[in-house]
């Protein structure tokens, strides 16, 4: 008589143990991924088992501005135009003279502006940082000569009452996000009438 039973039960329990197995590896799984701290909402670590890359910004915490000078002399009568969108009234043009690149990523000028009705020189000292979209006001030009800005901070170009500073470096403080080898290569790119595609993000 062909042994029946046995055959059974052996099938019945391979699939028991297989089981068993299963179980054993999940909940093992599950502990290590509660123990090591891994957020299993995020895909990325779900499937490779570790957490992804950190991403470093222009944002990043330890980076540090380096000190700023004074205000640099500056001349509207020898400045680059910005170009600004036609529904824009008021004018902008930068002075070659004061455009540096400093070894921290930041790129200082001094922008002029003008408007129809004419009036008093008003003038800008800033900097602009092509890694994080960001530009910062130092001081201020009128009248009575320069005065600090209060409460500087930098800001998104997203959050500036006027986008100059976002033309000013699509069209050559920036290339990417970070500054041009030069200040004579900034100066050649705000010069010339062709451009170069706008920074992505800048848009």
């Amino acid at each position: 008589m062909s042994p029946i039973f046995p055959i059974r039960f052996t099938r019945h329990a391979k699939r028991a143990l297989a089981l068993v197995c299963l179980l054993t590896l999940t909940s093992a799984a599950i502990v290590g991924c509660a123990g090591s701290g891994r957020s299993t909402d995020n895909p990325d670590w779900a499937q490779a088992g570790s957490p992804p890359p950190p991403t470093r910004t222009g944002m990043d915490a330890e980076w540090k501005e380096t000190e700023v000078p004074p205000p640099p002399k500056f001349d509207s009568k020898k400045l680059l135009s910005i170009e600004m969108p036609s529904y824009m009234t008021s004018k902008f043009g930068v002075d070659p003279t004061t455009i540096a690149i400093t070894g921290d990523g930041v790129v200082r000028y001094v922008v002029v502006a003008s408007n129809a009705a004419g009036g008093g020189v008003n003038a800008f000292y800033e900097g602009v940082r092509c890694a994080s979209e960001e530009s910062k006001s130092y001081a201020r030009y009128g009248n009575d000569g320069w005065r600090a800005t209060t409460n500087t901070e930098w800001k998104s170009f997203r959050d500036l009452r006027s986008s100059y500073a976002k033309e000013l470096a699509n069209q050559g403080l920036c290339r990417g996000h970070a500054p041009r080898a030069s200040a004579a290569e900034i100066v050649r790119y705000i010069s010339q009438p062709m451009r170069e595609p706008d920074i992505p993000g800048m848009q």
